[in-house]
């Protein structure tokens, strides 16, 4: 038998805590870990992606299906200093992440220092900016402790990425499994790595505003499917009696065809929900921060509302409001607990309040359905939704890039059914998160399912060399571009407050990108679509290929999903234009009232 070797010891942890598969690419000073995989490929295995930042998104898309930590693996240097976009990604969006990193050997350090060891420097201080911590190995001796740490952290509320920096030495050093053992921490292989709840005071004092609550509202984050707990938010919905509205990474907290549900709240989400939250005199924050996007430009909670926040991380109550009744705990085990404390269903005990919220999504979803049927050239986006969403079935998984698709996704594919059939990369909403992202999904949804990235040209342009890996590794994602030939978002936004535009055009005569070609060139099918009448031969097509896929939509350069711009294109010409000066005002520390 072979020496075995620090890689294996690593690669031993990894699969006792649960890991199946390591995204990344291999390089000198990591060749230890990739040996050690190699020898194990029964039970784990290397997707090799095209660049280390992709490595990121798909460990990212990966721990979001299990709730597992995602794990990837960079080489020292140029391989180390592409990640950070994805552990910053997974930082604020809460994502269970280790990144393993290579490094120059120990004795390596003066060198280093100096700037002359080949592509050395302090890489532990740069993760230590963009991770929940990071740390380099010092001995063979230490690595299994610093194993354990890093999962317990990466898992640990809130969860977060770890980066572990190990030398090449420590890497290459022999391993006799009989002096130092591979002893991992069963706890800490899935989020949430401890569960609690609320006192049951706290508990009773919310339940009170609940019952006193005439037109109650449930904002559902992240959170959520971070503590697998959407099948119990909504029985606790079907018996609160109020408006349920979810963030973008909430979607799939309840199901969207409830008679409650109101959709994404967001600028560029749900309409209804963004007409009826602010009617709202109590607001329950469940799993959600608060953030910009989701508070509307910190317009909520306004200052009537009574809050109730629900999380497992002290810092989150009172960061942007003091709460009315703060909830200190894990979001399953806290709703339970509201759940109880409610008493009897108060499904029927605001008749108009469900009337209230029936008839603004009766005007919402009138005005959707136009634009979801539109026949017109070029395509509009609604249109391409409603044509996947026709075809999803119960365990295919749809991953948002950022910017307008987002919102094309949020406000026109509805979640079925509660739990995570969505994944967003919101956490900094950086573009080229999906087909990346989808890479991580696909390796871990169940056989048969399909995973379906949508994404504007923009964003699929950052990413569009790991159709390669989709290809290698034959995965079943249908990759949907919507091309509008520019950057959506920036175009309007250059427009409407400053009067002309730079930079924003993808293509000109004689220079227009082909995205179905470029996925062909690859080896995936590929299908380009310029008419309305075509798109659901195309998807059918694509979603029945045993295989990675590219439909490419030409759309309608004017369309959008923000609401705000929708009423701008409206207004005459020479009103439209208005400097942002206001639009991202920050509104005072505020505490709720009582009702």
């Amino acid at each position: 038998m072979a020496e075995l070797h620090a890689g294996d010891l690593l690669v031993q942890m990894l699969m006792d805590y649960g890991v199946e598969y390591v995204f990344g690419m291999p390089g000198g000073q990591t060749t230890a870990l990739h040996d050690a995989i190699a020898r194990n490929s029964d039970r784990i295995n290397h997707i090799l992606m095209r660049d280390e930042r992709n490595a990121a998104y798909a460990a990212d898309g990966y721990s979001r299906i299990t709730g597992k930590v995602g794990v990837c693996d960079a080489t020292v240097g140029p391989g180390a200093n592409l990640l950070p976009a994805g552990f910053l990604e997974a930082l604020n969006a809460s994502v269970p992440m280790i990144g393993i990193i290579g490094d120059v050997p120990l004795d390596w350090l003066s060198l280093k220092t100096k700037g002359i060891a080949s592509q050395g420097f302090d890489q532990v201080a740069f993760f230590k900016t963009c991770c929940k911590d990071a740390f380099q190995v010092p001995t063979l001796a230490s690595l299994p402790e610093m194993i354990r740490t890093a999962f317990r952290i990466a898992t640990a509320p809130r969860p977060g990425p770890v980066a572990l920096v190990i030398p090449h030495d420590i890497f290459d050093a022999t391993w006799d499994p009989a002096v130092l053992k591979a002893t991992t921490d069963q706890r800490t292989v899935h989020i949430p790595y401890l569960r609690s709840t609320a006192p049951a005071s706290e508990i009773e004092r919310a339940a009170d505003l609940i019952r006193k609550a005439r037109r109650p509202a449930l904002v559902c984050g992240g959170g959520v499917h971070g503590s697998v707990a959407a099948e119990d938010v909504t029985a606790f919905a079907d018996r609160l009696g109020g408006l349920v509205v979810t963030s973008l990474t909430g979607k799939g907290s309840v199901p969207e065809t409830r008679a409650y549900a109101g959709g994404v709240l967001n600028p560029l989400g749900s309409l209804a929900a963004i007409d009826l939250m602010p009617e709202a005199d109590l607001v329950i924050w469940c799993g959600s921060k608060v953030s910009q996007n989701t508070g509307l430009n910190w317009t909520l909670p306004t200052p009537e509302q009574a809050t109730i926040t629900i999380d497992c991380d002290p810092l989150e109550h009172g960061r942007t409001f003091r709460p009315t009744v703060p909830l200190l705990g894990d979001v399953r085990e806290t709703i339970r607990a509201l759940d109880a404390a409610m008493g009897e269903s108060r499904a029927d005990a605001n008749p108009a309040w469900a009337a209230r919220i029936a008839e603004v999504k009766a005007r919402c979803d009138r005005q959707k359905a136009e634009e979801m049927a539109s026949p017109k050239i070029p395509v509009q986006p609604p249109r391409v939704m409603a044509e996947i969403a026709k075809r999803l079935g119960p365990e295919d998984v749809v991953v948002s890039d950022a910017s307008f698709a987002a919102g094309w996704i949020a406000g026109y594919i509805p979640a079925l059914r509660p739990g995570r059939s969505f994944v967003y990369g919101r956490g900094q909403g950086g573009l080229g998160y999906s087909v990346p992202a989808a890479i991580g999904a696909a390796t871990v949804v169940p056989t048969g399912a399909r995973v379906v990235t949508v994404a504007g040209d923009g964003g699929f342009s950052y990413t569009v060399g790991e159709l390669a890996t989709q290809a290698l590794y034959r995965q079943r994602i249908v990759n949907v571009v919507i091309n509008n030939g520019k950057l959506g978002w920036i175009n309007f936004w250059q427009k409407f407050y400053f009067g002309r535009t730079i930079s924003v055009d993808l293509e000109s005569q004689g220079a227009t990108p082909a995205y179905a070609a470029a996925g062909e060139a690859m080896g995936l099918k590929a299908f380009y679509v310029e008419k309305p009448d075509e798109i659901g031969a195309a998807l059918d097509a694509a979603f029945a290929h045993d295989g990675p896929s590219v439909v490419e939509v030409r759309i309608d350069e004017m369309a959008t999903p923000i609401h705000s711009f929708k009423r701008r294109l409206q207004q005459p010409d020479d009103t439209q234009r208005q400097r942002p000066g206001t639009v991202y005002k920050l509104r005072d520390w505020k505490v709720s009232p009582d009702l």
